[in-house]
């Protein structure tokens, strides 16, 4: 399932919880987007869906954050795909739960694609006040 959507903060909780039904129970989304593009505010937002009441911040530094068992939030920009797999990460990926990774570029997808890992993907464009949110779920596998 592919679409396109153009939204302020205000409409993000609504594409948050589209996204969560589209997702099933469980699911690994790819955030793509410019340094301040939302990839963070998405994550909150999505965590709030999901009635996670515990703050989320971005895991630049530590790459990972957990919510509940049930909501893994991945930064991989510092590391990239090289060490997101030395580091052991990509076990992670079989745990039931959301999986949503900022920063996973073409090389990240491909790494998914030979190992048979389905997953979507989250484009974010700035544009003014609003985001354009370009979403591809269970597209690939």
């Amino acid at each position: 399932m592919t679409y396109e959507t153009t939204c302020d903060v205000t409409g993000l909780k609504a594409l948050a919880q589209t996204i969560r039904e589209q997702m099933g129970e469980e699911g690994i989304l790819l955030l793509r987007g410019g340094l301040a593009s939302g990839k963070t505010t998405f994550v909150q937002t999505f965590a709030a869906v999901l009635g996670i009441r515990e703050p989320v911040s971005s895991p630049t530094f530590s790459i990972l954050h957990e919510y509940e068992n049930r909501l893994f939030h991945y930064d991989i920009y510092q590391c990239g795909t090289d060490g997101f797999v030395k580091s052991g990460l990509i076990e992670k990926l079989d745990s039931r739960g959301y999986h949503l990774i900022e920063w996973a570029m073409s090389d990240f997808e491909a790494l998914l694609g030979r190992l048979g890992i389905a997953y979507g993907t989250l484009d974010i464009e700035e544009k003014n006040d609003q985001r354009t949110y370009k979403v591809n779920i269970h597209a690939y596998a």
